[in-house]
């Protein structure tokens, strides 16, 4: 990625709050879905590494992986047991095959991404992704299209898993409850 959008995400986690970091909310709502063998997780594009953090709490190895060398200095300060801080280019770097039991994506949207992330799920591993959508109600996510998903966009991306959870509710009724301006979706690697 170039030195303009590293400067950015860099910008952004300066002096980020690592200890104070929560998980996404798919994550937290969904434990039970975790698989009960406590292998190996990604907290792909983690940000302050809420969902690292809980994921290492409920037994799991993690590797947290980020953009901005903040994030990752931090998270190498904070020394937080079983977790494992990468620098990591999306653009550039790889994804183990077959490595992780779960990989958890929250806010994160690069559709050529996404074979490398269910080939790097091992054989009955988990997905939990939510992003944006441009389904919006409001002002809230990133005002490009690009970095949103289409309708029914996350469900033909993950295809070839098995779909365990999925929720896009868009304007339908109550728009002050539930996940709005977001797609989120759990599904297992069984192929």
């Amino acid at each position: 990625m170039s030195n303009a959008k590293q400067k950015k995400w860099n910008d952004c986690y300066k002096g980020a709050d690592i200890k104070g970091a929560t998980a996404s909310s798919l994550l937290q709502e969904n434990l039970h879905l975790l698989p009960s063998n406590k292998g190996r997780a990604l907290d792909l594009a983690c940000g302050r590494a809420g969902n690292a953090q809980l994921l290492a709490t409920k037994g799991f190895q993690v590797d947290a992986f980020d953009f901005s060398v903040n994030v990752i200095e931090s998270l190498k300060q904070a020394n937080l047991a079983a977790i494992n801080p990468q620098l990591w280019d999306s653009e550039k770097d790889d994804l183990a095959p077959e490595y992780y039991d779960v990989i958890v994506v929250s806010y994160f949207l690069q559709r050529d991404l996404f074979p490398s992330l269910i080939k790097a799920l091992k054989q009955g591993g988990v997905l939990f992704y939510q992003t944006w959508s441009q389904q919006c109600v409001d002002s809230s996510g990133p005002s490009n299209p690009n970095f949103r998903l289409q309708q029914g966009e996350l469900l033909s991306l993950c295809k070839d898993l098995r779909i365990v959870l999925y929720r896009e509710e868009g304007s339908l009724g109550d728009i002050k409850q539930g996940y709005r301006n977001e797609a989120c979706l759990i599904a297992e690697k069984t192929l």
